[in-house]
């Protein structure tokens, strides 16, 4: 690949995807200092988490907007290095697809940058989520799917029914897109035309344009992300709409890091026991924690719905819940999750409540268990390990070391964060990610390291 002068700022939708790369910060807030500071050198990337998927679309709009705006604030004016701007989304198509990446091409535009065009990559290799002929794919119980045959398709908030990417971007718009006016940047393109006919197709792009990434493989977004970096070069602008995937290459990186031993690095400053923080309730959740328990050796602490749902209780039961957490790293890893059982109403907004209020719980036990010492704390859930980790452990900046497996389950090493938990390795697992193996893999291997 070539190599870029390239600043690339990532805004994530949620905590998860920085999965496919390494050796790069995520900022756990919007503090434009802070990604300034991380984004100095040219070549930089920087993550920064706006989870924004689980906020309304004018919500979403309002912090893309500020987030930019205040960091564009801070560059120095004299400073020609190109800001590659990816608004980080689902690969399976969910969250503010149009509203996002416009919101930032205005902000750009304020500043008087113009984007030629939004690239639209929703790839995850390493999950089975791809692009052929413009149709969007993901592999399910080892079959690949159109997405509209799948469930993700049918999300309660982000529901689409088409897989064809031009008519999926018309149909989000509300018409505002017309599907004959979506360029593609097919297999063949990439593959027998190169480097020169992306760049081709890419240049004759103009006023905010729509491209179509096709890609199936690494190497297929590496020849695009070759592309973009000429064009860049000669003054073309783009803002990037993408799953995982394509960030690796716009950011310069060849290949995934999977963690080893030596990787997992343990302070001998802290217990020598660790911490699991399950708030994910999918299924696979539920089987992943019957693993763990199976393999035996962890401390299980169940944070009791009802009882964190009933003000005469809840105060109490949060005490007895750290006080156990306290008591048991002395002897042993440990496993905090709400119990199992989901607490309904019909009422949405009274349910919005309850679950916010049982997120709070989570938090609220993890903020009063830093000074235990945890070696190191699991989050299992992908809005469970943000809150965790920014509200509960108080970290605002990260270093993404690598992962556990390809693509899936990175491991955090905390920078800008209290005394207490600077030397914790965090753990980001998503909730509906790896096998039924997976976490007590994961928490086998940082047993391991702590010896």
């Amino acid at each position: 690949m070539l190599s870029s002068p390239r600043r690339l700022l990532v805004l994530d939708d949620d905590p998860t995807g920085s999965q496919c790369v390494h050796d790069v910060p995520v900022a756990f807030e919007q503090d434009p200092e802070i990604l300034a500071h991380a984004l100095q050198e040219p070549g930089s990337t920087c993550f920064t988490l706006t989870n924004t998927r689980a906020l309304d679309e004018d919500d979403a709009v309002a912090l893309n907007r500020s987030t930019l705006a205040h960091f564009l604030d801070t560059l120095d004016a004299d400073d020609d290095a190109p800001l590659h701007v990816v608004s980080r989304s689902d690969s399976t198509l969910r969250g503010h697809v149009i509203a996002e990446p416009q919101a930032l091409a205005d902000v750009l535009s304020d500043h008087g940058v113009q984007v030629d065009a939004f690239l639209f990559c929703p790839a995850m290799i390493e999950a089975g989520r791809y692009t052929e002929g413009n149709v969007h794919y993901a592999v399910v119980d080892g079959t690949p799917r159109r997405v509209e045959d799948t469930d993700f398709a049918r999300d309660a908030t982000f529901g689409y029914s088409h897989s064809e990417l031009a008519e999926f971007l018309a149909e989000k718009s509300g018409g505002a897109i017309e599907a004959s006016d979506v360029l593609s940047l097919s297999l063949e393109d990439i593959r027998t035309g190169g480097t020169s006919r992306v760049e081709e197709i890419l240049s004759g792009a103009s006023n905010r344009a729509w491209v179509v990434v096709n890609a199936t493989e690494y190497s297929d977004m590496e020849v695009v992300a070759d592309a973009v970096t000429r064009l860049e070069a000669r003054g073309h602008r783009f803002v990037t709409r993408c799953g995982p995937s394509f960030v690796r290459p716009l950011a310069g990186q060849a290949g995934p890091r999977i963690l080893d031993p030596a990787d997992i690095r343990l302070s001998p400053d802290r217990r020598k026991h660790g911490l699991v923080v399950v708030g994910s309730h999918v299924g696979l959740t539920t089987q992943q924690l019957d693993e763990v328990r199976r393999r035996g050796q962890l401390t299980e602490i169940e944070l009791d719905v009802e009882k964190l749902l009933d003000p005469e209780q809840r105060d109490e039961h949060l005490s007895q819940t750290v006080r156990a957490v306290h008591d048991g790293l002395e002897s042993n890893d440990v496993a905090v999750y709400t119990s199992r059982t989901l607490v309904r109403t019909d009422d949405p907004a009274e349910s919005l409540d309850i679950a916010r209020s049982i997120s709070e719980a989570v938090v609220e036990v993890v903020r009063r268990s830093r000074d235990a010492l945890p070696a190191w704390v699991v989050a299992k859930g992908g809005i469970t390990s943000h809150e965790v980790a920014h509200r509960g452990l108080g970290i605002r900046l990260a270093q993404v070391t690598g992962q556990f497996f390809p693509g899936q389950i990175s491991m955090f090493r905390p920078e800008d964060a209290p005394d207490t938990v600077r030397e914790c390795p965090y753990v980001v697992f998503p909730g509906n990610v790896g096998t039924r193996e997976a976490l007590a893999d994961v928490v086998e291997r940082l047993q391991n390291a702590a010896g």
